[in-house]
């Protein structure tokens, strides 16, 4: 029940959160890294299931791991309760996310806009409320909106890949409505901006070119052409990091 496991967890299956993380403090980082494992697990579990049974099993047990008294001996498990505990993170919040991934599990299309909205912020709107609270912030509707926007730019990202699964990711996907929501994340950017702790805010930190992309032309989209040069990511983080400004 090591945060080194945690770390090692992130960096295999999300690095470019891992290097948001570790361009945080080292006070931040024991923090952010049991959080981001913990979504890595819950985000991964209806892909990783033989059936939709087993998917909704795994998820409740990671449920039952938020709301028990005791940790459970787990590399992921014991080093999340224990941030729960010592930073006060909302449970009714985590347990909302946990649940929103059942939409994956069974990869029924969104019934319409509310829907997927809500999907973004009960997953990636809810998690960088947790990351923003685990660092001292205190602005829920700010950290919301700068974690829907985030999130919306990591799942246009995966629409390609998601349709290549048989999945439906979009309610609408014409051009003008895949524009239009990228122009509402850019605005909830914009709201957010500096009312995030940074070392929660910094994971966000390619949001901001991914949605201009898609606002310039919705069509890289569909063509998988969504993406940041290297020098234009690493550089980003780093102005990021020093500057406190996505």
């Amino acid at each position: 029940m090591s945060l080194q496991a945690c770390a090692e967890i992130v960096e295999r299956g999300d690095p470019d959160r891992f290097f948001a993380v570790m361009a945080a403090p080292l006070a931040a980082r024991a923090r952010l890294f049991p959080l981001y494992a913990f979504n890595l697990e819950v985000a991964r579990a209806p892909w990783v299931s033989k059936g939709p049974m087993i998917g909704e099993m795994r998820l409740q047990w990671w449920r039952d791991v938020v709301v028990e008294p005791a940790p459970r001996a787990h590399e992921v498990a014991g080093p999340f309760h224990a941030l729960i505990e010592e930073a006060g993170l909302p449970r009714d919040v985590i347990d909302r996310l946990i649940e929103a991934r059942i939409h994956d599990v069974y990869g029924e299309p969104f019934a319409d806009a509310v829907a997927l909205d809500r999907y973004l912020d009960d997953t990636a709107g809810g998690l960088m409320w947790l990351a923003a609270k685990a660092c001292g912030g205190t602005d829920e509707p700010a950290a919301r909106a700068l974690g829907w926007a985030m999130g919306l730019a990591n799942y246009l990202r995966a629409v390609p890949e998601l349709e290549a699964r048989g999945r439906q990711p979009l309610p609408d996907g014409r051009a003008e409505a895949v524009e239009a929501l990228a122009k509402d994340g850019l605005q909830r950017l914009a709201m957010a901006k500096g009312r995030v702790p940074v070392p929660a805010a910094l994971a966000a930190w390619q949001a901001r070119g991914l949605l201009r992309q898609v606002a310039v032309d919705p069509r890289v989209v569909a063509n998988g052409a969504m993406g940041l040069s290297e020098f234009s990511r690493r550089g980003g983080l780093l102005w990021a990091a020093f500057t406190g400004r996505l």
